[in-house]
């Protein structure tokens, strides 16, 4: 069995154990990437799942998943460190196996798999597979503390690191002790992470263009990341109409995303967005009440109350002329002679 199959067939016995959980790391030294692909990659998984990636191109180590806190700065900075040191060592072992192997040209590959499980009954299992262009190379059983070459030139290496008399101890204690801490950690840090629910902030709202209406549905503020969006017509759901604007993440760790749809405008009312999440006790379905038009509304407001002011200015200014056409008749009267 190459190390591929041994390490996919590991990772689905390890996860599919009941109680038990694993972190594994693969990295993967190449001699031709490709055009603007890394030289080394690291990945890591928690129980089968991504969680963080290191290559040669951004020498960082990046969480992939929230279970991680980003805040945790010492930690990310050792690892970052860890895995420069081990980029380097494990592309010089590169470049020697294609001296031993006699293939200095072409496309070459070396891989290894390394990780830890932690089993229902708490017992400890550690793992460190190596592979070249695909083909078992070397192993290291942490149990009996042994190596195991798969060809002559894995000899080599094996009496090396015999010889050094420090690796089998050092990674007994990388893999029982280190990565077994580690795992703990991310177990840790994602049960907080699963618990968490922040409910989505839904709007809806439509456009008409040249005779098409177009309904956006919006949810904002969502934790945990899965979330599904469809529009619904008279209780149908039209995903094939349905345009989805993928699920994008914000800068306080939650997640906005979206869903618009193209109807006839006599037709707006009949569709509802249709929303389910983690922190919905139910689906919730949100409906486009379209805004009226104000703006005569409002016009025909202005113009009474103009009129209403302009009619009030009016009676005040006859009220006055008349006070003073009347005030000047008194005084007439008054300054006639007597006959």
């Amino acid at each position: 069995m190459g190390l591929s199959e041994a390490v996919v067939l590991g990772l689905l016995l390890g996860a599919a154990e009941c109680g038990s959980h694993s972190l594994r790391y693969f990295m993967t030294a190449m001699t031709d990437p490709g055009p603007g692909m890394p030289q080394f990659v690291i990945v890591g998984y928690v129980d089968g799942e991504l969680f963080g990636k290191y290559d040669s191109k951004s020498r960082w180590v990046h969480r992939i998943v929230e279970m991680l806190p980003q805040e945790d700065r010492e930690h990310w900075d050792a690892q970052t460190q860890k895995a420069r040191g081990g980029e380097l060592k494990f592309s010089k072992g590169l470049d020697w196996l294609q001296v031993r192997f006699n293939r200095s040209g072409g496309s070459h590959t070396r891989q290894k798999m390394f990780g830890c499980d932690i089993l229902e009954d708490g017992s400890i299992r550690g793992y460190d597979q190596e592979a070249f262009d695909g083909r078992d190379y070397i192993a290291f059983d942490m149990d009996t503390m042994t190596l195991t070459a798969a060809d002559p030139v894995a000899e080599i290496t094996k009496r090396r690191r015999e010889e050094e008399g420090t690796y089998a101890e050092r990674w007994k204690h990388e893999l029982g002790t280190v990565c077994v801490q580690n795992l703990r950690r991310y177990l840790e840090h994602g049960k907080a992470a699963l618990k968490r629910r922040e409910r989505p902030d839904v709007r809806v709202w439509g456009k008409e263009v040249d005779g098409i209406l177009t309904l956006s549905c919006h949810a904002y503020g969502f934790y945990p990341r899965p979330i599904a969006i469809s529009w619904m017509k008279d209780g149908v759901v039209q995903d094939q109409e349905t345009h989805w604007g993928g699920v994008v993440p914000n800068s306080d760790g939650t997640y906005h995303a979206s869903a618009a749809i193209d109807v006839l405008p006599d037709d707006g009312d009949k569709y509802r967005c249709r929303v389910e999440h983690a922190s919905l006790p139910q689906p919730g379905l949100f409906l486009w009440e379209p805004q009226h038009n104000l703006i005569p509304i409002v016009a025909g407001v202005v113009v009474a109350i103009v009129a209403v002011i302009a009619a009030v200015v009016g009676l005040v200014v006859w009220k006055s002329k008349s006070g003073k056409e009347e005030k000047g008749y008194e005084a007439a009267s008054g300054s006639q002679p007597s006959i």
